[in-house]
Parts: structure tokens; sequence; C-alpha cells
């Protein structure tokens, strides 16, 4: 419980003190053309991003920052894969859905979380407090739809 209120204490910190030049749009995530009947690559928390963006009609959700250093562990099922932190959601991604759940579980006591597969919608950084529970609800939806076409 305490490294889930550290987390959250960390994740604010650095969003209020990252200056905006840092903070630049990562393309570690964009898909690559391919075959037909091929798999399509692994959804990953700034991919879903990317999607979530372009599904609210938007370029960005507002400087998209890296921040898995903040949730990752050297066990995989107990950490994140990645964390990416927007003006406007935090996308935790997790190697799967139970993990996602225990996150989600527990961290819910610290502000609104919501899980989506194997990723977890969180909205606790300062900005994101502005964010309306009708815009989250939106988020959560499109995000549904983004994980459900990775599969």
């Amino acid at each position: 419980m305490l490294k889930g209120v550290f987390i959250v204490k960390a994740i604010k910190i650095i969003s209020s003190l990252v200056p905006a030049a840092v903070a630049v749009s990562l393309l570690a995530g964009c898909q690559t053309g391919g075959n037909e009947g091929d798999k399509p690559e692994r959804l990953t928390a700034q991919s879903a991003a990317d999607k979530l963006a372009e599904a609210r009609g938007v370029d960005s959700l507002g400087k998209p920052e890296d921040n898995t250093g903040f949730c990752s562990a050297k066990d995989s099922d107990k950490g994140c894969e990645q964390l990416v932190t927007t003006n406007t959601v935090s996308i935790y991604e997790f190697a799967t859905p139970k993990t996602a759940a225990h996150w989600v579980k527990t961290m819910t006591k610290q502000g609104d979380w919501r899980q989506v597969g194997r990723f977890a919608l969180a909205w606790t950084a300062r900005s994101q407090n502005l964010i309306s529970d009708g815009e989250r609800n939106k988020l959560e939806k499109a995000m549904k739809k983004v994980v459900a076409s990775e599969s």
C-alpha cells in the first residue's frame, strides 16, 4: 500500500516539474505496416494513448510522458510494462489483466482508476483532476474499443 501511495505522489510531482521541452511524443508505440494476415503488434500504453486521442478527435491527450520508471518492477507480474502520463489521463500497461486488476483495486483508494483488460486508466495528477466524469467515461469506452481491436 505504501508503495502505491509513493507512486501516485511521484507521478504528481514529476508531472508538475517536468519542463514542456522534455514532454515529447513517443514514437515507440507506432504500428508498422505488414502483410495481410500478420498479427498486429502488441498494444502499448503509448499506442493506446495515440489511439485514444484519435478516437476523441484530438492530436494528443496533452503532453505525453513516459513515466514507466515509477511503476515498473523487476518482477513484471507486480509492476507495469509501460506508463504514459498525459494532461488528460495516465495509461498503465500491464502484462496481464490480473496484474491490472490488482493495481486498480489497490490504487482506487488514491483516486479514479479504471481497468480495461490489461490496462488501467487513472486520473490522479493535478491536471487530470479537471477532467469531467463524462469525459472519463468516454475515454474508458474508447479504450475498451482500442483494447478489443488488439485481439
